[in-house]
């Protein structure tokens, strides 16, 4: 993980990655989407998460080949632009639409993770506590996947 103090430090730094992963603790502002818009535009295997997401709701861009999501139910509501009962009375419909919509592997997490590709095979994983349900579990979800990815 790096802190950069500008476009051109990350630049550096994604010539350098695998893969990136972008979203916690982003932020939603100017600086937050330059970051966003920049990584994603590197082209590399991307996984967005928190923020990340919430800047893809608002401005779709062109993903990666390699691209994970991982939202929770309200993230996937506002990347569908339903409400998030809608997005829980049929999880498998919302996984298999968000790994269409955006031609990814979209993580659908909750009580039962769905795993849904472009191709519409959607898998669930089975494994998973309660205490997954609390601040950070997410953020290190997205760290995982990226280093599998990588």
């Amino acid at each position: 993980a790096h802190a950069v103090n500008g476009i051109q430090e990350l630049q550096a730094l994604l010539e350098r990655a695998n893969v990136v992963a972008i979203g916690p603790g982003l932020g939603l502002r100017a600086w937050g989407h330059a970051l966003w818009a920049t990584a994603i535009a590197s082209g590399k295997p991307v996984v967005l998460d928190a923020d990340a997401l919430n800047l893809l709701a608002r401005e779709s861009l062109a993903l990666p080949a390699q691209c994970v999501l991982t939202p929770h139910p309200g993230e996937a509501a506002r990347l569908l632009g339903c409400d998030i009962a809608a997005i829980e009375r049929d999880r498998y419909a919302a996984a298999r639409e968000l790994a269409h919509k955006y031609h990814a592997v979209a993580v659908l997490k909750g009580a039962g993770t769905l795993i849904a590709n472009a191709q519409s095979d959607v898998a669930v994983c089975p494994w998973g506590n309660p205490g997954m349900a609390s601040g950070g579990m997410g953020d290190v979800l997205t760290g995982v996947i990226a280093g599998l990815l990588a």
